[in-house]
């Protein structure tokens, strides 16, 4: 029950960042918002290609970016209000700390 109030708020929190305009989605915009130094947590879909993922791990590792995995692509995709997604990179500090404290519960 406790697990699905918690994947519950978590996609709650992403839909509201996006609608807040806070994120970028998609392989090329998630990379430019990193490279660009305005990503603080990047979130990649678990059934994204293992290349995909090392990639997007690897970027971030480098600038010091949050990286973590969840949902699937559609999910991902639909949380955010748009077609499927591999990558959403959150663009504010706040709204990423409150995510990534929905994802990181143990």
């Amino acid at each position: 029950m406790q697990e699905e109030i918690r994947i519950r708020k978590l996609k709650s929190m992403l839909g509201i960042a996006a609608k807040a305009g806070k994120v970028e989605s998609g392989g090329f915009c998630s990379e430019n918002c990193i490279k660009s130094g305005k990503a603080f947590l990047v979130i990649c879909a678990e059934n994204a290609s293992d290349r995909t993922k090392k990639t997007f791990k690897d970027m971030c590792a480098f600038r010091n970016v949050t990286y973590r995995e969840v949902f699937d692509k559609d999910t991902l995709g639909h949380v955010i209000g748009k077609e499927e997604r591999t990558s959403v990179a959150v663009k504010d500090e706040k709204i990423a700390a409150v995510i990534l404290s929905l994802i990181d519960v143990q």
